[in-house]
């Protein structure tokens, strides 16, 4: 990819010595002595570095400075000028110029110089074709389900994404998908730009799960052998997904409500208070009410928590989504496993429409994966569909997998079996270890053999 390089320069023999310079190293480069061209250059073309003296015939570099900020946040400006001072030095880096060098100057450091700014230059752009590929993964359009139910939620959603609501309670059955919606509402809010950091509440004991959400300071325990930050001041400014709250340890649950209604918190062993701002996304698929009766769940933390209640409906309360998701499915893993899949037997909807989905989207999601896995023609077949403990033919009496007649291709398996261990675990790779009954090692050997690391 070809660098382009801008040069506004009233100086000829500045200019052609800078043009030399860059053209030497294969950029594209444009040059001009006054501002108007200069802008006029940039209303037409994009460039990754601009060269900008500070005193031009018509304008000054800062004029320009402004309408580069304006057009184009990821490019990087240098100021070059002979008028040093540090006013007008405070004034080129406050509009966002990268370095500001002063004439004469040394050509190899103004070389130097022009190398770490192109680097600045890409890794902004990276990431922000990174954060516009991620938003348009989690937009609200890319949700599969046209049922009146989920209409409805796809405009909550967007509601809540757009306020300014600092706490969001997830709640519906396991498998409705409150990971996916959690990222949905942050991805489509302008929190976007800053982390969405997530844990599951039931993955650690009460110590650790108390250090990995607020952090500990040195000495805080014997194993606290320097300072941690935990995730809610990681994720100051954008949003933290708490899944399985209502599995929260009480001793906890009581700190927790203390950051939800002061949004200020200590870290573990830590005297000094600290303050974020964060939004809360809180999940549950427990019958919190009951737990609250149980004495399991604090009766104040649901109503903190419950300022704004979404619930997830299940699978089979969606109607003919559960046709559109098992076409986007197999869809999907054809594509993930090189299969030749592109059509879906009748049959195979009846069946599918017919079983309670326990598991809602996410039983679905892994049967079509094994059903795919598993299929040798370009039609997807009733004989492919496995149903949880309603279908027995692929398993053993003892429960364990019987070899299908067609046979199978074992690297796949393991692959899509990896797959799901992480899925289910959020990439917590000792608790999806041990869903495999293997050592953490074992596992992430696995990884890297399978290309998953």
């Amino acid at each position: 990819m070809t660098v382009r390089v801008l040069i506004v320069e009233d100086e000829k023999l500045i200019r052609w010595s800078l043009r030399q310079k860059f053209e030497a190293r294969g950029y594209h480069v444009t040059d001009f002595e006054n501002g108007t061209e200069a802008l006029a250059a940039l209303d037409a073309n994009v460039y990754d570095l601009i060269m900008l003296d500070y005193k031009l015939p018509d304008m000054t570099g800062l004029d320009i400075l402004r309408s580069v900020r304006e057009r184009d946040a990821d490019v990087v400006a240098i100021m070059m000028t002979a008028f040093s001072s540090i006013e007008s030095a405070v004034d080129a880096i406050k509009l966002g110029a990268y370095d500001y060098i002063t004439k004469p100057f040394d050509m190899d450091d103004v070389l130097h110089t022009a190398d770490k700014a192109l680097e600045t230059t890409k890794l902004r752009r990276e990431v922000r074709e990174l954060r516009r590929h991620i938003q348009h993964e989690y937009g609200t359009d890319r949700i599969i389900g046209t049922a009146p139910c989920m209409i409805e939620l796809y405009e909550v959603i967007n509601q809540v994404a757009e306020s300014g609501a600092s706490t969001v309670f997830l709640r519906g059955d396991s498998g409705t998908g409150k990971d996916l919606f959690a990222r949905v509402i942050h991805y489509n809010s302008d929190r976007a730009p800053r982390p969405f950091m997530n844990i599951t509440c039931t993955a650690l004991s009460e110590s650790l799960l108390e250090s990995e959400l607020f952090g500990h300071e040195k000495g805080a325990f014997t194993d606290a052998r320097t300072t941690k930050k935990g995730l809610f001041e990681l994720a100051d400014g954008g949003t933290i997904f708490l899944d399985e709250v209502g599995d929260m340890p009480l001793g906890l649950q009581a700190k927790l409500l203390r950051f939800l209604e002061e949004r200020t918190f200590r870290r573990v062993g830590g005297t000094h208070e600290l303050s974020v701002d964060v939004r809360v996304i809180a999940a549950s698929n427990r019958n919190i009410e009951k737990a609250i009766e149980e004495g399991s769940f604090r009766s104040d933390l649901m109503f903190r928590l419950n300022v704004i209640p979404i619930y997830l409906p299940p699978l089979r309360d969606r109607g003919d989504d559960l046709r559109l998701l098992t076409q986007h499915f197999v869809a999907q893993f054809a594509h993930e496993f090189r299969k030749p899949v592109s059509q879906i037997d009748d049959e195979v909807y009846e069946k599918l429409l017919g079983y309670p989905w326990p598991g809602n989207v996410r039983e679905l999601r892994n049967v079509l994966e094994r059903a795919v896995l598993l299929s040798k023609g370009t039609e997807l077949e009733v004989s492919d569909i496995v149903l949880g403990k309603l279908d027995h033919q692929d398993h053993a009496e003892d429960g364990g997998f019987v070899l299908p007649p067609k046979g199978i291709d074992l690297r796949d398996l393991e692959n899509s079996l990896i797959r799901q261990a992480l899925a289910r675990t959020n990439s917590n790779q000792t608790q999806a270890a041990k869903l495999l009954h293997l050592s953490r090692d074992a596992f992430r050997y696995r990884l890297e053999k399978l290309g998953l690391l």
